[in-house]
């Protein structure tokens, strides 16, 4: 009996959240929008910099925020991943206890939590900067197939395919979703990924039901140049598609329906998290029978909110959200 909706493969992190002036993230020498993977000195180096300013912490990574949203707008979930036996990993497990998520993640003793910082310019742009830390450690054997086989759908994340160990356990996790008839979502998770990991994330995506991908993603992995065209490709691909465009609205395909659904205009705030919100609603709505354009309608809504705050997470009730645009789709 498949008892779990969906679960989340990818990195645990705690994630710290400064805000930044242009000229100071320029000091750190870091790309601006990006995600560049810093060892730990480096990450305690930056932090210290930015000196005893407030920042904002909780538990993360880009498919548990997904999982996280999936989780309270309602849906049953899952994440696996690892963790060092420290205070963030004691933190970030009793986060996911508290809102109810079946979570898979060893403490590893004598390892280091991961982490992100996150540094969030005045326009509202994010520029992460991970130490993955245990999270490299993350292999075959921490995943589980008894989750896989409760599980309707597994969401990965590309950021599991930057190194070798990631590799292996995201092909043991297809190779137990096909065992299971489980079915599969990968999101690209970053340009770079595409960039540095395409013949890999290529790979992964011959065994994948739904693709999700921002503009910047999409029109390097269909080598188009414009996010239509490479809408138009990743349908042609996929039998499952969402493509963001940010302001510009997106465009998805479910079991054959078709639609593009625009943005809510807000004043940015945080772009930190947009993505994985967007997919956790998106999944949450076509996981629980409603039509594709409204499910990416709320998605398009639930993201927009996520901008116009500080964090990542909807701080709005999740299920007053969920109500207000799923019933005011239904009745139009």
């Amino acid at each position: 009996m498949k008892n779990i909706q969906l679960t989340g493969i990818g990195n645990a992190l705690v994630d710290i959240e400064f805000k930044v002036t242009e000229d100071e993230l320029l000091s750190f020498g870091v790309n601006k929008g990006s995600m560049t993977l810093t060892d730990a000195a480096r990450q305690h180096e930056m932090i210290a910099a930015l000196g005893d300013r407030h920042a904002h912490r909780c538990s993360g990574g880009s498919a548990a925020n997904t999982i996280i949203a999936f989780a309270q707008f309602g849906g049953k979930s899952a994440y696996s991943s690892i963790l060092g036996a420290d205070h963030y990993g004691e933190f970030y497990a009793s986060e996911f206890r508290e809102m109810g998520i079946v979570l898979s993640a060893d403490l590893v003793s004598g390892e280091t939590t991961g982490s992100c910082l996150v540094l969030i310019t005045p326009d509202s742009e994010r520029t992460l900067n991970t130490t993955l830390a245990v999270n490299q450690h993350f292999c075959r054997d921490h995943v589980s197939e008894d989750i896989i086989r409760q599980s309707q759908w597994i969401y990965i994340e590309g950021y599991k395919l930057t190194d070798d160990n990631g590799v292996e356990a995201v092909d043991v996790a297809l190779h137990y979703a096909k065992k299971h008839d489980t079915r599969v979502a990968v999101s690209c998770s970053d340009g770079f990924i595409v960039d540095v990991f395409g013949d890999k994330l290529r790979d992964v995506l011959k065994h994948t039901d739904l693709v999700f991908a921002n503009e910047r993603e999409a029109t390097a992995l269909a080598n188009e140049e414009h996010a239509d065209q490479a809408y138009l490709k990743l349908a042609s691909d996929f039998s499952h598609v969402v493509v963001t465009n940010g302001p510009h609205g997106s465009r998805v395909r479910w079991n054959g329906i078709e639609a593009s659904v625009p943005a809510y205009a807000v004043d940015a705030v945080d772009a930190t998290g947009a993505g994985d919100m967007y997919a956790g609603a998106f999944l949450y709505g076509v996981l629980h029978g409603h039509n594709p354009e409204h499910a990416a309608r709320l998605a398009s809504y639930a993201s927009a909110q996520v901008v116009a705050q500080f964090g990542a997470r909807l701080k709005a009730s999740h299920i007053e959200v969920r109500d207000a645009v799923l019933d005011s789709t239904v009745t139009k």
